[in-house]
């Protein structure tokens, strides 16, 4: 039996794509030996390996995202930063001044939501040991101190999602061992080479990074930042996901990060880019090494000419 990994891109909203992509690998009984994820990637990734079950985890997500609590955080008003559209009513112009309004918090304290309302807002995800879930799961964060990345493959289950989640200038840096940990995709966007250490022999990856096309608008400096990051790590996950046998890529590429409200459109796109590569996606986790070895040969083949 092939050791078949995923990898699990960071993406925020648009990272729900995830979760058809695993309902597709459930109902063709494809089966999954290791996930590392980055970011939401790492939530998602960390949801199914503690359910063992896509179908849970996507009623794990509907129930949060409907969940009063989480809606009272005002996650999805961050998207208007991403669009030109911001003035076309009065009530997306309020939407867009509490944005610009919260960032302003960032000059004195380390993120928009302190350490209580973290907590609070991670607290809905489940917790135990990742060396015992059920399913072999890594998260990727960027240590802050040294630049480096880190697989975290041992302890808490949410403190590594929070961890891996811990978008800069949104949720402060998460403090673990000796590290101070911040959002994964600071350092690895698709963590292709980092399931290989769960003992993954295949990887399929799935890319939901931002498109490059739409930048939005750059009237301030903080969208500038904004839009310097996302090149960033457009071009950091291409270059990691060279490394992947196949790549699987939803289309909410011109979604937000904060596009909840979209939740079942999303998670509908994971299905269907899946479904699209079911026979690739099946030959990949089934085929021996010495004939997905000749047909790998013949593909770089087909590609330079």
């Amino acid at each position: 039996m092939i050791k078949l990994g995923l990898a699990l891109g960071g993406g925020g909203a648009r990272g729900l794509a995830h979760v058809g992509v695993l309902k597709v690998f459930e109902r063709e009984q494809i089966p999954i030996y290791a996930i590392t994820g980055c970011s939401m990637g790492s939530i998602i990734g960390g949801l199914y390996a503690y359910f063992n079950s896509a179908d849970k985890v996507e009623a794990f997500i509907h129930d949060a995202v409907e969940n009063p609590e989480f809606k009272k955080y005002g996650i999805d008003t961050y998207n208007r930063i991403e669009s030109s559209s911001y003035h076309e009513s009065f009530e997306q112009y309020l939407d867009y001044i509490k944005v610009k309004l919260s960032f302003l918090k960032v000059f004195n304290n380390q993120s928009v939501f302190n350490n209580d309302e973290t907590d609070k807002l991670f607290s809905f995800l489940p917790d135990g040991k990742i060396e015992d879930l059920p399913v072999k799961f890594s998260a990727i964060a960027t240590d802050l101190i040294s630049g480096k990345e880190v697989n975290i493959t041992k302890g808490s289950l949410r403190k590594a999602l929070k961890a891996s989640a811990a978008i800069p200038g949104i949720f402060p840096p998460v403090k673990l061992d000796d590290y101070l940990l911040i959002d994964g995709s600071a350092s690895e966007s698709v963590p292709v080479n980092r399931v290989k250490e769960l003992g993954a022999e295949r990887v399929i990856a799935v890319d939901v990074i931002k498109s490059l096309k739409n930048s939005g608008p750059l009237n301030n400096g903080i969208e500038i930042i904004y839009r310097a990051e996302e090149i960033t790590s457009y071009y950091l996950s291409q270059e990691r996901l060279i490394d992947a046998d196949l790549i699987i890529k939803p289309n909410v590429r011109d979604l937000s990060w904060a596009d909840f409200v979209e939740t079942d459109k999303i998670i509908k796109e994971g299905e269907t880019a899946a479904e699209k590569l079911i026979d690739r996606i099946k030959g990949i986790s089934s085929k021996g090494a010495f004939t997905y070895g000749v047909q790998k040969f013949f593909e770089k083949i087909k590609q330079s000419t």
